[in-house]
């Protein structure tokens, strides 16, 4: 056998390897398990009984079938390709070695891509999210700062498919916005975007004053993940007191007449939640109890692991000490994410929604430093012993 072909069929073996070994993190034979139990409980015929139940069902069952099929046929793929490799006259048909050269290359890009999900390791990096962005110190500049990173995750979400709903938005006085609440539907959105929780930092020549001189705006950034409304946790309903208010629109008008805006106040944690979206009074109390349950969630993550600081539930003041990110617009372009250390000049390409790269370096940084931590724990373990 050539050399090429000893390489390709290393490399295809190893590939198997690699895939196996992906399907078993992945937790594959279990999601099979669930697939069936969806299945036995979508033939039930009371199944739609409960429609928003019954709709989360069949989400997440399609989501695990397109998952589950996607690594069977890149298993399968693999496999046919290896027996093919290792035939003893494909060394000497030199266009079915090319062929198989070219196949294995492309099944390892695949793997490539499906490898990143692999980074998706902790209890809700599946679910959607709620997203609230609130302008820093810096007035109107930190308004419009603010606006400018709502269109960022407003054209990431649109790349990404996923359905974006404004739950509550206060506009800013002269431009730009004091501060939106968003939910974020998508498989995966909060493990894609949980790195985004932080201050984000904006530097530019002010388009606001006619001396155009450089200034400095923050916005502060609150990612929580979404968790359905029959998990354990549970609401007290006498902890909560319920307001109601006409919607306010652009300006401070009102944009109907009736008393549909809602805000919560969580007594116990003094957490205060504020939906006005134009629905009706019930539509808006749901959404607003299901925030609240988000930042439960995530102050109760917080106590219980106080480095996890991209789950945290309280709003933290948008200042220097909190940054994540710089965007700096001049006097030179630069986006650099100030844990990973990862940078581009491609500043309009970032603020259009091309976030790929930070929200990859963001996973692989967790990721080794989850490792390091471990390592670390175990080797105190065995001093202890």
């Amino acid at each position: 056998m050539s050399t090429n072909m000893i390489e390709a069929a290393k490399q295809l073996v190893a590939l198997r390897e690699q895939i196996t070994e992906a399907r078993a993190l992945l937790d594959h034979d279990r999601k099979a398990v669930d697939v069936a139990a969806h299945e036995i409980e979508m033939a039930n015929s009371d199944f739609w009984k409960d429609q928003e139940h019954a709709a989360r069902v069949s989400k997440k069952h399609t989501e695990l079938i397109t998952e589950l099929a996607t690594w069977d046929k890149l298993q399968t793929e693999v496999t046919e390709l290896v027996a093919l490799a290792e035939m003893p006259d494909a060394e000497y048909d030199l266009e079915l070695r090319a062929q198989i050269e070219q196949r294995a290359a492309e099944l390892a890009t695949q793997y490539q891509k499906l490898e990143f999900f692999l980074l998706f390791s902790e209890k809700y990096d599946e679910n959607s999210i709620i997203m609230a962005i609130h302008a820093g110190t810096g007035g109107t500049e930190a308004m419009d700062w603010a606006a400018m990173l709502q269109r960022m995750y407003l054209r990431y979400a649109e790349r990404k498919g996923w359905r974006v709903t404004i739950d509550d938005y206060s506009p800013g006085m002269e431009a730009g916005l004091k501060s939106v609440v968003m939910e974020i539907d998508g498989r995966h959105a909060y493990g894609h975007l949980k790195g985004e929780h932080g201050t984000h930092r904006l530097v530019r020549m002010s388009p606001f004053n006619s001396d155009n001189l450089r200034q400095t705006s923050f916005a502060l950034v609150e990612i929580l993940p979404q968790i359905d409304q029959d998990s354990d946790l549970v609401i007290d309903p006498k902890e909560v007191r319920i307001d109601t208010m006409t919607s306010q629109g652009a300006g401070g008008q009102s944009v109907n007449t009736t008393y549909s805006a809602i805000r919560l106040v969580h007594i116990p944690t003094g957490i205060i939640v504020s939906v006005q979206n134009e629905r009706s009074q019930l539509q808006n109390k749901e959404t607003a109890f299901k925030i609240l349950k988000a930042r439960l969630l995530a102050l109760q993550l917080d106590e219980q692991k106080k480095e996890r600081e991209q789950l945290r539930g309280e709003h933290k003041s948008a200042e220097w000490g909190n940054q994540i990110r710089s965007y700096v617009l001049a006097p030179y372009r630069m986006v650099k994410d100030l844990r990973t250390r990862h940078e581009t000049s491609d500043t309009d390409g970032v603020l259009d929604g091309k976030l790929d790269e930070f929200v990859e370096s963001y996973l692989r940084w967790i990721k080794i430093k989850g490792n390091e931590a471990r390592a670390a724990s175990a080797e105190t373990d065995f001093e202890d012993e």
